[in-house]
C-alpha cells in the first residue's frame, strides 16, 4: 500500500463525521426526553469525590443517603432487634435477667459489654436507628424538591426522530397541523395527561402520582421510626390480678409486674381506679368443642380521678376500657380458692382468698397457701405455715383419674392441700413467686404413715392437722381476673405511617410514568402527516395499548386522507 493511498485511507469523511453528529444530536435528544421520568438519584459508583477531608465527606454523605445503604441499614436493625427478643431485657423483667446471668454465667461478660440486657437503648441499636433515619432523610429531601421542580416545570419537547421511540404510530390526513394539534391537546387533557403545546407538536405527560407514592411510602416510613422511637421511650405496661369484689388505683405500687421506656415518668400515669364487681365466662357445655370459651366479661365500676363519678363499664377480650390515652385489656382469668386457718387455740390466723394459676384448658390450677403471721404451735412457739395447692373446678371423683379439670366452670370444685410448718424464707426481703411455695426452710407435717401429710376438700370441709397443729378450711371459691394496663403513646402515629408507606408503596408499583409527544406537519404533497410516539420510565407492554387508543381517539377527529391507503401502525417494545 502506497503512502498516498494510505494516508487517504485514514483521513475522515466529512459525510461520516456529519451523520456520526447526526446521530449524537439524536441521542441526546432522546435522553433530554427520557430524563425527569424519575426523582431517583444517579447511582454513584465512583470513589471520593474531591481532596481530602471535603472529599471524603461527601462521598460518604452520597453513600449514607443512597437506597442501597438505606435498605441496609434497616436490615440490620432487623437483626439487631432479635438478641432483644431472645435475651431478658432489664426494663421488662430484671427478675429474668437475673435468672439467665445465673443459668448462663460464662457468656455474662460478653453480654454485657455488648449490652444485650439493654439492647434498644445501647449505643450501637440506637446509632443504626440514627444512621437509617439520617439515610431516609437525606435521600427524601433532594427527591422532593426535583419532584416540585417537575410538578411546577412543563413536558419536554418532542424528540427529532419518534419512530425511534419504544411506541409509534403515525398516518396523513387532509386536517390542517394546527387543527390536528388542537385536537391532540383536547384527547390529551380529556385523558387526565398534562399538555405543553409547541410550534410543530404537543407535549403531553402523566403519571405523577408514581413519584409521589415513592415520596409518600419513604415519608411514612420515617414516621413510622419516629412512632415508634416515641412509643418506646415514653410507654408503659403493667400487669394487675383482681380478685372480685376488690379493686385497682394507676399507681406504681399497685401493679403485679411493670415494665416502661427510658422517659418515662410516673407522672404520665392516668389517674383512675376500677373495682371488679362480677366476672362472666361462658363456655360449650357438649358437642366436639366442649369446655371451649365463649365469651368473657368483666363488669367493673370505674371512676375518672379522685374526684370521677362512678360510672359501671364493661371489659371483654380484645374491648378494652379506654382511659386517657391509657387501655385496660382483659387477658385472663381464674380461681381463688377461699381458706381459713386456725392455730391450735381455734383462733383463725388467716382468711383469705387465694388465686390459683391456670395450667390446662379446663382451669386445672396450682399455687400456694402461705400463712407468714399469727400463727403459734401448741407450744407457744411462732412458726410460719405453708401449703402445696391444687385446685379443679370439675372433678372427676375419687378413682376417676387423675386430679385434673373436666370442665373450666365451677361442676364440682376441690382442693388438694399438702401441709409444710416452718419459715417461708418472705423475711429475707427477697422477691418470692407468690404461686410457689419455698421448702428449702420448712418441715413436712406428717400424717399417721409418716409420708406428707395431704387431702382433698369439697367447699365448706376441713381438715385437722396432725398434732393438734391447727385446723385449715376450704370456705368457698372466688373469681379473679387479669388486667392489662398500657400507654403506648405512638401507636396511632405509627398506624398511620404503616397505612401512608402500604398506599404509597402501592402507587410507586402500579402507577406508569409516561410521556406522549405529537407531531403534525405539511408533507410536499400539502398532506399533513400526523406522528404519536410514547416513552415510558420503565418498558411496558400497556404503553403500546395505551398510545393504540390515544391514536385511535385522535384518528376519529383527524381520519386518515381519503386519496391515500390507510397506514397506521403501533409498535411494541423495541429490542
Amino acid at each position: 500500500m502506497s503512502t498516498t493511498d494510505k494516508a487517504s485511507t485514514e483521513a475522515p469523511n466529512p459525510s461520516e463525521e456529519a451523520a456520526d453528529s447526526a446521530e449524537a444530536r439524536e441521542n441526546a435528544a432522546e435522553e433530554a426526553a427520557g430524563a425527569q421520568l424519575s426523582t431517583a438519584p444517579a447511582e454513584d459508583t465512583g470513589g471520593p469525590v474531591g481532596i481530602g477531608v471535603t472529599g471524603w465527606i461527601r462521598w460518604f454523605w452520597r453513600q449514607l443517603t443512597s437506597m442501597r445503604v438505606a435498605l441496609i441499614l434497616l436490615f440490620l436493625l432487623s437483626l439487631g432487634s432479635i438478641p432483644g427478643s431472645l435475651v431478658p431485657q432489664n426494663q421488662v423483667d430484671a427478675m429474668k435477667v437475673a435468672q439467665w446471668k445465673k443459668d448462663h454465667s460464662f457468656w455474662v461478660p460478653l453480654a454485657e459489654k455488648l449490652q444485650l440486657f439493654d439492647v434498644y437503648s445501647s449505643v450501637w441499636f440506637s446509632a443504626i436507628y440514627l444512621l437509617l433515619f439520617i439515610s431516609l432523610i437525606g435521600c427524601i429531601v433532594p427527591r422532593s424538591w426535583q419532584f416540585v421542580g417537575q410538578l411546577t416545570g412543563r413536558p419536554p419537547g418532542a424528540p427529532k426522530r419518534l419512530d425511534r421511540l419504544p411506541a409509534y404510530a403515525t398516518w396523513r390526513t387532509e386536517k390542517a397541523p394546527d387543527e390536528v394539534l388542537a385536537h391532540a391537546k383536547s384527547v390529551l387533557g380529556g385523558r387526565r395527561f398534562r399538555t405543553e403545546a409547541a410550534a410543530a407538536s404537543v407535549a403531553a405527560e402523566k403519571g405523577y402520582l408514581r413519584e409521589a407514592g415513592n415520596l409518600v411510602f419513604h415519608i411514612a416510613l420515617i414516621v413510622m421510626l419516629v412512632a415508634f422511637a416515641w412509643g418506646q421511650l415514653f410507654k408503659s405496661e403493667g400487669g394487675k390480678l383482681v380478685l372480685r369484689g376488690k379493686g385497682f388505683a394507676n399507681t406504681l405500687t399497685q401493679y403485679d409486674d411493670f415494665k416502661y421506656g427510658s422517659f418515662f415518668s410516673p407522672d404520665d400515669l392516668a389517674p383512675f381506679s376500677f373495682t371488679l364487681d362480677k366476672f362472666d365466662a361462658t363456655y360449650e357445655e357438649s358437642g366436639p368443642q366442649k369446655g371451649t370459651a365463649r365469651d368473657f366479661k368483666a363488669y367493673v365500676t370505674f371512676s375518672d380521678g379522685a374526684d370521677g363519678a362512678p360510672q359501671k363499664r364493661e371489659i371483654q377480650v380484645n374491648k378494652p376500657m379506654e382511659v386517657d390515652g391509657s387501655k385496660v385489656y382483659l387477658l385472663g382469668h381464674g380461681y381463688a380458692p377461699i381458706v381459713s386457718v386456725t392455730d391450735p387455740t381455734g383462733k383463725v390466723v388467716f382468711k383469705d382468698a387465694v388465686p390459683m394459676l391456670p395450667f390446662d384448658a379446663n382451669l386445672s390450677s396450682s399455687g400456694a397457701v402461705k400463712v407468714p403471721d399469727g400463727y403459734s404451735d401448741k407450744d407457744g412457739k411462732k412458726e410460719q405455715l405453708g401449703f402445696n395447692a391444687m385446685f379443679v373446678p370439675t372433678f372427676a371423683g375419687e378413682g376417676k383419674g387423675t386430679m385434673l379439670s373436666q370442665f373450666p366452670d365451677l361442676k364440682f370444685p376441690v382442693l388438694a392441700l399438702s401441709a409444710y410448718h416452718g419459715s417461708l424464707g418472705v423475711d429475707a426481703g427477697l422477691p418470692q413467686n407468690v404461686y410457689q411455695l419455698n421448702t428449702s426452710k420448712m418441715q413436712e407435717f406428717k400424717d399417721a404413715d409418716g409420708q406428707l401429710f395431704k387431702k382433698r376438700l369439697l367447699p365448706g370441709e376441713a381438715m385437722e392437722l396432725p398434732n393438734g397443729a391447727g385446723t385449715v378450711k376450704f370456705e368457698g371459691v372466688e373469681r379473679w381476673a387479669t388486667f392489662s394496663i398500657t400507654r403506648q403513646p405512638g401507636s396511632g402515629l405509627a398506624l398511620s405511617g404503616a397505612i401512608a408507606a402500604i398506599g404509597g408503596l402501592a402507587a410507586s408499583l402500579f402507577i406508569q410514568r409516561r410521556r406522549v409527544w405529537v407531531r403534525a406537519v405539511a408533507g410536499k404533497d400539502g398532506v399533513t402527516v400526523v406522528e404519536m410516539a410514547g416513552l415510558g420510565r420503565s418498558e411496558s407492554a400497556k404503553l403500546p395499548e395505551e398510545l393504540g387508543q390515544l391514536a385511535a381517539a385522535l384518528h376519529q377527529q383527524a381520519p386518515t386522507a381519503p386519496d391515500q391507503p390507510v397506514k397506521e401502525t403501533v409498535e411494541g417494545e423495541r429490542g
